[in-house]
């Protein structure tokens, strides 16, 4: 049995609809993730970027477990002296809910150079409107 390998020209991108309403942070960014890297295709690749483009919708709808609104910290530094800034996931929430699913993601996906091809495929919207309706097949 000989082993074949996917060229770039023939991967096969497809779209995926993903509603957050109602769902976990941690279960939702895995199978995004899983999405992203391509993993459940037939003809995986690890060194390659087989993914498909993820539309994320919903984002403000997300459910955190727990204390997580109060508890869960994100951290950032501007690199200037007194520059460390942490944000409890409740105040992100309200300020912009699409960084806590993309700061999730950023966690689970590869640390490679991949990663960034990977990010820029992922759509993410805190409402249920967006622009990517012509690239959804119509199932009639």
């Amino acid at each position: 049995m000989k082993t074949t390998m996917v060229k770039t020209q023939d991967i096969k991108r497809s779209w995926h609809l993903v509603d957050c309403q109602g769902k976990t942070l941690g279960r939702l960014a895995t199978d995004i993730a899983a999405l992203l890297i391509g993993k459940k295709k037939r003809d995986y690749t690890p060194n390659q970027d087989m993914g498909d483009f993820v539309v994320v919708i919903n984002a403000k709808d997300i459910v955190l477990t727990g204390n997580k609104l109060l508890d869960k910290k994100y951290y950032r530094h501007s690199m200037y002296p007194g520059g460390f800034r942490e944000e409890a996931a409740g105040k992100l929430m309200e300020r912009d809910p699409r960084k806590v699913i993309e700061h999730a993601l950023l966690g689970m996906l590869p640390k490679n150079k991949l990663r960034d091809a990977r990010m820029a495929r992922l759509k993410i919207y805190a409402g249920a409107e967006h622009p990517h309706t012509a690239q959804f097949k119509v199932k009639e």
